[in-house]
């Protein structure tokens, strides 16, 4: 909180000057009264501006003593920490939690916006804010950011100093503990007498007395005097800093002054008492305990040490039971096996020595219940479910787990390994049968099928033989697809590339049936031109033996000139008018009529040379 200066600022300088309680006077005296006032303004403005200077600079080597430890600085207070950046990151060091991220940019709505994360954080922390905006921190109001930076650090550093007396054990805080434990530090000093924290600081001989005090080695205290207080302040300062470590907030100007500032010394003298906690504190009230305190303590460590061992190894198990109970196994036989592997370790050596500290468990809990017997104290009863019978219950569910685990893991290896002898033998098969598939497609591609009919007819059978094979391989295309079938119903790992090699068999496949289908068709057109040719060599044969041809051959036609005049008849009708010729004698063997009329015409193209072109 920004606590009200006491000093008085223009309006009040004015509401006194304005007084109308008090009777006017002119003159002389009025001149007088007024040119006081005046004086008294200005002094008290030039005293608030030098505190505030003192402050200022106080406050900024605190604030970057604790910004250092993130590699942090500021050169100006009331402009460094406008944009809140500097601010945040004070506050996460000092309460070593992490604020908000704050809103990057440099308008003064992110200002506004980064101040207010921080500002909202210390009404969280409890920290009463009066007066205090956002806004005036970025607005960079002098006042208003120191006792913003003095209520951080009665937050953070003089609150949590609590100071117990002996007599009466009463716990003071804040200030007043902070002032006590001066007091009792320095007590033995005969010329140091710390009553505030302004006066009597300014001879330098109560910081001096605090370094004795806990570090003699550092100061001979006895040399130093009152009079020397420019000195005395210049040596604790140096020594604080050179030996202590303490950042010098300081300087003996600031101290050795007629008002010195009190937040500004409270500032420094707070970074000694934390200082000095933490070194190892004098053995003293450790003496005045006795045997059944040393015994109770003792009873109490092995207790915690005790609940702590039962937790982790209750947290161990409840966690191994998590992870051993999910069935969610790699899918492939490579990690499964591994996964088996893992699992095979975790039951030979994790396990074991999980089961040592559980006997150790049962161990200590019986030391425990010997000693506060000894010291006739109640029995220990373990909490939160931490008995010995509860982490036996908890080991017997985390057996059933292991069990259950393990006899999951030796299936789904069966499993993949079955799988990888499905894929190893879908991979043997499919290369046989793509071996096989070329080769009959490099076969069927060719069409050799012979010169003469016989050739032909023999390529007929042939090619009859290789349907008969092909068809009797489809069984064998059927056993790829139903192994990519099954392997792809399992989940198989690698399952693109079996359904890849499927696809391209059977892709194969077709393109072979395909081939056959056509070379077939094209040996049929040939075997029928083949026979074809063979007719006509018999009718020419014939032809030759019965003196069919005409003059062109040497010979005389047989036909009567009747026929041969004939050019009104079609083919059709000229063909049955020969056959039923009396002196016509047919060839020997059976001709089809297109044959048999084709040699007719080339009888009677003799007589009729344009018989042919009939239509």
């Amino acid at each position: 909180m920004a606590n009200a200066s006491p000093d008085l600022d223009n309006a009040e300088a004015q509401r006194q000057l304005n007084n109308n309680n008090r009777p006017i006077s002119s003159g002389l005296w009025d001149t007088e009264c007024t040119s006081s006032k005046l004086f008294e303004c200005s002094r008290i403005r030039a005293l608030a501006d030098e505190r505030d200077a003192v402050q200022k600079k106080t406050f900024t080597k605190w604030v970057n003593s604790h910004l250092s430890r993130v590699s942090c600085r500021i050169a100006d207070l009331y402009n460094d920490l406008r944009d809140g950046y500097m601010l945040t990151r004070l506050l996460e060091v000092l309460s070593g939690e992490l604020l908000p991220r704050p809103t990057r940019g440099r308008m003064r709505i992110h200002c506004l916006e980064n101040v207010d994360k921080a500002l909202q954080f210390l009404k969280e922390q409890r920290v009463h804010l009066e007066n205090v905006g956002s806004h005036d921190i970025v607005d960079g109001n002098h006042r208003l950011t120191l006792g913003l930076i003095w209520t951080i650090i009665l937050r953070f550093q003089i609150q949590v100093i609590k100071i117990e007396t002996e007599d009466n054990r009463e716990t003071r805080s804040a200030k007043d503990a902070l002032l006590l434990w001066c007091q009792m530090k320095t007590a033995g000093y005969s010329e140091v007498n710390i009553q505030n924290f302004t006066t009597c600081w300014r001879d330098g001989l109560a910081f001096n007395a605090l370094i004795h005090r806990h570090r003699p080695d550092l100061i001979e205290f006895n040399k130093l005097t009152r009079s020397n207080a420019t000195h005395n302040l210049q040596q604790a300062f140096n020594i604080a800093e050179q030996s202590l470590g303490l950042t010098k907030l300081l300087d003996p100007e600031d101290v050795n002054t007629e008002n010195p500032d009190e937040k500004s010394i409270i500032t420094y003298v707070v970074s000694y008492y934390h200082y000095f906690s933490k070194m190892k504190a004098l053995i003293v009230e450790g003496k005045r305990v006795g045997k059944v305190l040393e015994n109770c303590v003792e009873a109490e460590k092995i207790v915690n040490r005790y609940e702590g061992l039962a937790s982790d190894l209750l947290d161990w198990i409840e966690k191994t039971i998590a992870v051993i109970s999910n069935q969610k196994f790699a899918n492939s036989l490579t990690g499964v096996q591994q996964q088996l592997q893992a699992f095979t370790t975790y039951c030979t050596i994790e396990k074991p020595i999980k089961f040592q500290e559980k006997g150790n468990l049962e161990v200590l809990l019986f030391t425990i219940q010997s000693k506060l017997r000894a010291n006739n104290q109640k029995p220990y009863v373990p909490h939160d479910g931490k008995l010995i019978s509860d982490i036996n219950k908890a080991w017997e569910r985390l057996e059933k787990a292991e069990h259950e685990r393990g006899v999951a893991l030796r299936k789904e290896l069966i499993r993949q390994e079955k799988l990888e002898l499905l894929a190893q033998r879908f991979d043997h098969k499919t290369t046989m049968r793509q071996a096989w598939l070329n080769e009959n497609q490099r076969l069927v591609s060719q069409d050799n099928f012979g010169y003469d009919l016989p050739a032909v007819e023999a390529a007929m059978k042939k090619h009859e033989a290789i349907e008969a094979d092909i068809a009797s391989y489809e069984d064998r295309i059927g056993v790829v697809v139903e192994l990519a079938g099954e392997m792809e119903a399992e989940g198989y790992y690698d399952i693109r590339r079996i359904l890849a090699r499927k696809e391209n068999i059977l892709g194969q496949w077709g393109l072979l049936k395909e081939l056959v289908v056509g070379r077939k068709a094209r040996l049929e057109q040939n075997l029928a031109l083949q026979k074809t040719f063979q007719d006509m060599v018999y009718m020419i044969d014939w032809m030759e033996d019965t003196q069919v041809p005409t003059g062109r051959f040497g010979c005389v036609s047989p036909l009567p000139p009747s026929l041969l005049s004939s050019s009104f008849l079609l083919p059709s009708e000229l063909l049955s008018s020969i056959l039923l010729f009396p002196t016509f004698s047919p060839p020997p063997f059976c001709l089809s009529n297109s044959i048999q009329f084709i040699c007719i015409c080339i009888a009677l193209n003799h007589h009729r040379p344009n018989i042919l072109d009939t239509p």
